[in-house]
C-alpha cells in the first residue's frame, strides 16, 4: 500500500511571507503523494477589516455571517490558495487549488445554531476520494482551502484541522496516510519542553492540570480521533515538514 501525507499548514506561518516560502521548499522537497491543507484566518480578518466588516469571536471561533462568509470565501478559496499553488509551481510542484465544493470533494452540514449560532459554518459530512486519488495518482498535489458546501448551493466556513483529518481518514483505506498538523512550535510543549511522544492519557492529564489549553484542544481531540482509525499523526513546526519523526507523536 502506498504511503500518503496530508499536511496542514496555518497559524502566523500563512500571514509571514519568509516563513510561508521555507515551509513551502521543504513541502515540495517531501517525496510521494502529498495533500496540502491551509488556513488563513489572520488574513481574513485583516481583509474584512478593510472592507469595514469586523471580526465577530466566541470563544476563539469566528461567526461567519453572510458577509463573513464572502470575505472568507474570497480569501481562502481565492487568494490564499492560488498564492500557494503559485509558489508551489515556481518550485517544481504540480499542484491544483481547490474547495470542497470543487468536484464535489467534502459535503458538510450547517452547524446546529443552538447552544450558539455560528452562521455559515459547516461540519464535514463525508469526503469524496475518488477525485483526490486521481489527482494523487497523476501525481498533482491537491491544495484544498477551509471551505465546504451543504449540496444546496452554499458554502460553509469550515475548520482547516477538521478538513485534515477527515480528509487523511478517508484516505486511509487505500493508503497508509500519516497526518502532519504543522505551525510555528515545535511540537506539543510542557514546561517549554517538547513532548516527542503522546498518549491520550497524557493528553487528558495535561488537559486537566492547563497545560495544554487553547487551540492545541482540538487539534489533538482531531489527532487522536484520526489515529484510532489507523492514521500516523504529529504535530510539528512547519520547519521539520520534510524530517522524519520529529515533533510530538501521538500513540495507543
Amino acid at each position: 500500500m502506498k504511503s500518503l501525507k496530508v499536511i496542514k499548514i496555518g497559524g502566523k506561518v500563512i500571514d509571514d511571507d519568509q516563513k510561508l516560502d521555507h515551509f513551502l521548499n521543504d513541502f515540495a522537497s517531501v517525496k510521494g503523494p502529498k495533500i496540502l491543507i491551509h488556513g488563513g484566518g489572520s488574513i481574513a480578518t485583516k481583509m474584512g477589516e478593510r472592507l469595514g466588516i469586523k471580526p465577530n469571536m466566541i470563544e476563539g471561533r469566528r461567526i461567519t455571517d453572510a458577509e463573513t462568509l464572502e470575505v472568507i470565501t474570497m480569501v481562502y478559496g481565492g487568494l490564499v490558495n492560488k498564492n500557494i499553488v503559485a509558489k508551489l509551481h515556481s518550485l517544481g510542484a504540480k499542484a491544483v487549488g481547490l474547495s470542497g465544493a470543487d468536484l464535489n470533494i467534502i459535503t458538510a452540514k450547517k452547524r446546529n445554531p443552538k447552544p450558539i449560532d455560528f452562521g455559515w459554518v459547516g461540519d464535514v459530512e463525508s469526503v469524496n476520494t475518488e477525485w483526490i486519488s486521481k489527482f494523487l495518482d497523476s501525481g498533482v498535489v491537491p491544495v484544498l482551502a477551509p471551505l465546504t458546501h451543504d449540496l444546496k448551493g452554499n458554502m460553509l466556513n469550515t475548520n482547516a484541522d477538521t478538513i485534515a483529518s477527515a480528509v487523511a481518514t478517508a484516505l486511509n483505506v487505500e493508503f497508509e496516510t500519516e497526518l502532519m498538523f504543522c505551525f510555528e512550535k515545535p511540537g506539543v510543549m510542557n514546561n517549554g519542553k517538547l513532548i516527542t511522544k503522546m498518549n491520550l492519557l497524557l493528553y487528558r492529564y495535561l488537559k486537566d492540570g492547563g497545560v495544554i489549553t487553547n487551540g492545541m484542544i482540538p487539534k489533538l481531540d482531531l489527532g487522536f480521533s484520526a489515529l484510532k482509525k489507523g492514521v500516523k499523526v504529529s504535530i510539528r513546526s512547519f520547519e521539520d515538514v520534510a524530517k522524519p519523526e520529529s515533533g510530538t507523536s501521538l500513540v495507543k
